[in-house]
């Protein structure tokens, strides 16, 4: 198999690499910090870029056009995500990456028309909110009620680690509609909410690693029938639909890290010689390298799997899993190679690298456990992939 980009796909990167090597700034990658790596594409100077981006299509180059897109491959979106994840962009853009094709292919064309050119334009983003108090791996189990009041539903309950519901304005919402089914994944339906609603109440809450999430209390809110997503009691499916392209990361954020690690030990000193001389260094980055490469090829086969009209199941959670468990060997890596030094944070004149191996350590407890545990992605490749019985 030939693993390299098309002629027409590496014009295009090289086009999207010299844009941020211009517009990616020192100031850009700073506003990143305080809420680390996660939905400050609405921090002023990161947007301005990210607007720019999809003035030009780039943000979803594989959408249609009439919908901000360019009629390309996936693997160009996955190619151009991976490439802003490596010049310290958010990589993670949920109304135009996960529900944004869910919307496509589900949502009514009034829907569309509403918001798919926004999400590819970065004009607008939502907050996925799915996970509550007692649903968070068993997503069937959701209780936020939706109640169809005729003209609209009312919606009442509790969302919990809500993504991006400080900075979105909509929230990609799953509510039950059936209280009766026996079956409770046919229950629930798929909703976009306002944000700024009556009734919707938002709750930072920052994790360990620096990531914004939040608590959001839903009372009386209502809903215009024309935000249901697709058919009432179908939600489930949707939500399922929309985790596979969760489950999607670029790898570019680790591979900067891995060159910026690299870079140190070429000029650190151990004992009078460059700290990569060292043998056990070396191996370790080696290693580091051989995993790096893997989890890029998992990255890219999804975008080649939907490029040929197959839909990514088992392929999404490998690629999750390991992704998420490389994220966390990289940043121990990181702190063996520098030693007590990593400990440091950002703001230490003696933290090594500006502490980024520190603030990655704490960054990466979550990297196991959004969008699906390590756990639950074993479980999905033993089922799917494999074809074997999972006891619950």
């Amino acid at each position: 198999m030939n693993f390299k980009f098309t002629d027409e796909e590496e014009k295009l990167r090289q086009k999207v690499i010299d844009f941020l090597r211009k517009e990616v700034t020192p100031e850009v990658v700073a506003e990143q910090q305080p809420l680390y790596r996660q939905f400050n594409q609405w921090a002023p100077l990161t947007s301005r870029i990210i607007r720019k981006m999809g003035e030009k299509g780039w943000l979803v180059p594989n959408w249609p056009r009439k919908y901000g897109g360019l009629d390309m491959s996936n693997t160009t979106t996955f190619m151009i995500h991976d490439e802003m994840s490596y010049f310290h962009l958010p990589d993670i853009f949920m109304g135009a990456l996960w529900a944004g094709p869910t919307l496509m292919k589900y949502g009514s064309e009034e829907l569309k028309n509403e918001f798919l050119l926004p999400l590819a334009r970065g004009e607008i983003e939502f907050a996925v909110s799915y996970t509550e108090p007692e649903a968070g791996c068993d997503l069937s189990n959701i209780q936020m009620r939706a109640i169809d009041k005729g003209d609209y539903f009312l919606l009442n309950g509790q969302k919990m680690f809500t993504s991006a519901a400080s900075c979105g304005r909509y929230a990609w919402l799953a509510a039950r509609t059936d209280i009766e089914n026996p079956k409770k994944h046919r229950g629930i339906s798929m909703f976009i909410v306002d944000l700024k609603s009556p009734g919707v109440t938002i709750r930072l809450m920052q994790t360990i690693g620096d990531w914004a999430n939040n608590e959001v209390f839903y009372d009386d809110v209502k809903v215009p029938k024309k935000y249901l997503v697709g058919e009432l009691n179908r939600g489930f499916y949707y939500m399922m639909a929309a985790l596979e392209y969760e489950r999607m990361f670029p790898v570019g954020w680790w591979r900067r890290i891995f060159d910026d690690l690299v870079a140190y030990t070429k000029e650190a000193k151990l004992n009078g010689k460059a700290l990569g001389q060292n043998t056990l260094v070396r191996q370790k980055l080696a290693q580091l390298a051989i995993e790096l490469e893997i989890t890029r090829l998992l990255y890219y086969r999804i975008a080649f799997l939907i490029d040929k009209g197959i839909a990514p199941s088992y392929e999404s959670s490998m690629e999750k899993l390991f992704w998420g468990e490389l994220s966390q060997r990289l940043s121990n890596v990181g702190l063996q190679v520098l030693g007590l030094y990593g400990q440091l944070k950002q703001g230490s004149k003696w933290a090594p690298l500006d502490g980024i191996i520190e603030r990655h350590y704490r960054s990466t407890i979550c990297e196991t456990l959004a969008a699906g545990t390590s756990e639950i992605q074993k479980n999905i490749i033993a089922q799917r992939g494999l074809e074997l019985p999972v006891n619950y």
